[in-house]
């Protein structure tokens, strides 16, 4: 398997990597500049010329790995029987530095309820490396003369997400497409909808987050009636109410869509480091 196709399976996979890539090599060394390895919590694939030089970038790659690092670094290494080496010594006199590119995992949004503020919502996370689920009930909401087509044209042309637009005429089905780590912000126009969305949102394993937009005297009725469901005060600490940062006040649903998309950031990052 080569380091492109390593890549494609990890992403699939939806495990995070770093891409090892000798980037400037002077004088002799062990492989050619351009040469590639791919570095997973469990796996390597490629080589970048193996002895201390590829052992200290595994290293260092797992370690930015466990930190959720997003930024891509250079690491500089002499071949040479002076150099301080953990992995024994590579003589070849040479110097090489190597770029390591974190991967992360592409996160997972699904929005449901793509009303006043779900499109506003939907607009700002467009934006973003995302696959994001838009999820809806009434087929007027999801209509291409109201969302365009996504990366093309209307409201969403500017989108670099992956947008996956469903209509589900029962909308807590489509929480099962979703995969492990996806965050879950519910916002249907139907107080019924939405109570059966973070029902079944809280019996599906591993998500990363459960959000429900409205007040506290609606999370009040809702506790109540998820606990009479079988929801034990532990399950219903998983969800967030209300979304968002409480820095953006305001109830226009463009002001409701920024402080939900700043605190949706802050989660994915957050899983990010945690995934490493």
């Amino acid at each position: 398997m080569d380091w492109l196709d390593a890549l494609q399976e990890l992403r699939a996979r939806r495990s995070p990597a770093v891409v090892v890539t000798l980037a400037v090599v002077r004088g002799h060394a062990p492989r050619n500049g351009g040469a590639k390895m791919v570095v997973s919590p469990d796996a390597v694939v490629g080589t970048v010329g193996g002895g201390n030089l590829e052992e200290t970038a595994i290293d260092r790659a797992r370690e930015m790995l466990a930190a959720g690092s997003a930024e891509p670094e250079l690491l500089t290494l002499t071949l040479s029987d002076k150099a301080v080496t953990e992995y024994g010594v590579q003589c070849c006199g040479g110097e090489v530095t190597m770029m390591l590119e974190p991967i992360r995992v592409v996160p997972t949004v699904a929005v449901f309820g793509i009303g006043h503020v779900g499109i506003e919502l939907a607009r700002i996370l467009a934006r973003h490396e995302l696959d994001l689920h838009l999820i809806d009930s009434r087929p007027a909401m999801l209509d291409v003369a109201r969302l365009g087509d996504p990366g093309r044209s209307g409201v969403l042309a500017d989108a670099v997400a992956r947008v996956h637009i469903t209509h589900a005429p029962v909308p807590e089905s489509a929480l099962a497409a979703l995969p492990a780590g996806a965050h879950v912000l519910v916002m249907t126009h139907d107080h019924v909808e939405d109570l059966a969305a973070v029902d079944m949102a809280l019996r599906t394993p591993d998500l990363g987050s459960i959000g429900l937009i409205g007040s506290a005297s609606k999370w009040a009725r809702f506790r109540k009636r998820l606990g009479e469901l079988g929801q034990t005060d532990a399950d219903l600490e998983r969800v967030t109410t209300p979304i968002g940062i409480p820095e953006v006040a305001g109830k226009q649903p463009a002001a409701i869509a920024v402080s939900v998309a700043a605190r949706m950031l802050q989660l994915i990052d957050e899983q990010a480091r945690q995934s490493g």
